[in-house]
């Protein structure tokens, strides 16, 4: 059985964070294992507060994963500052890890920062470097690429500028009113469009997290990039278009949407 990692947050109402990175994996055929970076108290309605984890316990996580279940891929999530940052990237060096999705989380659905603004200088000197794939959405393709976003020309300039900049592969994923759903993956001085259907469901609670975790997975099993991209985004609007309707905020997706069996029943 193939493996991945994740390194993220926490998410106690289960939505977001290394709680949806676990059901998505396990949903997508791997068996996932995890470090956590923070624990996060939120829910569909917000942040309330952050206990980033030490970065000795950490780099004590990373190796119990490394050196007993050694991972085919690895995805990157909320990572909120500098020492947490260079752990992560001195243990991917070190263990020589492959299949890095490196979802560049600075913002929740929420609107509720979720990184100080210098570890964003270490994320992108340490983490993008060592990335096969980003995955930012609009307002971290900003962020990183230091251009305003306001259509589809303005992607694959902003995409274009990231991959030419850290050197790796980059998934800018649409919507905030850019446009319906269609993603731009830009690699090696071309972009190839990944068209999707807007799903009209509020509850979009860890898409982020779940679609770089489905996107892990699949290079876990050994599909190239275009594959993983193209199967993450038809996992994600099938659990999407479950219509999973829990909580007072922006609900959460339903991740098992696909699971069938006696158990579940």
């Amino acid at each position: 059985m193939k493996t991945a990692l994740t390194i993220a947050g926490t998410d106690p109402s289960g939505g977001a964070g290394i709680q949806a990175d676990i059901k998505t994996m396990t949903a997508n055929g791997v068996f996932a294992t995890c470090a956590v970076t923070a624990l996060v108290a939120q829910n569909t309605t917000g942040v309330r507060s952050i206990v980033e984890c030490t970065p000795e316990f950490l780099e004590e996580e990373l190796d119990c994963v490394f050196t007993d279940i050694f991972p085919d891929a690895v995805k990157t999530g909320m990572v909120a500052s500098i020492p947490l940052i260079n752990v992560i990237a001195d243990k991917l060096r070190q263990y020589g890890a492959g299949n890095l999705v490196v979802d560049p989380v600075m913002v929740a659905t929420s609107g509720d920062r979720l990184i100080s603004e210098d570890a964003i200088d270490a994320l992108k000197e340490r983490l993008l470097p060592l990335a096969t794939v980003l995955t930012p959405n609009i307002p971290e393709a900003e962020i990183l690429s230091g251009m305003t976003i306001t259509d589809a020309a303005g992607m694959e300039a902003a995409a274009r500028a990231i991959s030419e900049r850290y050197g790796c592969a980059v998934l800018c994923k649409g919507g905030h009113q850019i446009n319906d759903a269609d993603d731009l993956l830009w690699r090696d001085g071309g972009g190839k469009w990944f068209r999707g259907r807007r799903i009209d469901n509020p509850n979009t609670h860890g898409t982020g997290c779940t679609l770089s975790s489905a996107i892990a997975s699949n290079l876990a099993k050994g599909y190239d990039l275009d594959t993983a991209v193209e199967r993450a985004k038809a996992y994600i609007s099938g659990a999407l278009g479950a219509m999973l309707d829990l909580g007072r905020g922006r609900g959460p997706m339903n991740h098992m949407f696909g699971l069938r069996g006696e158990f579940v029943e």
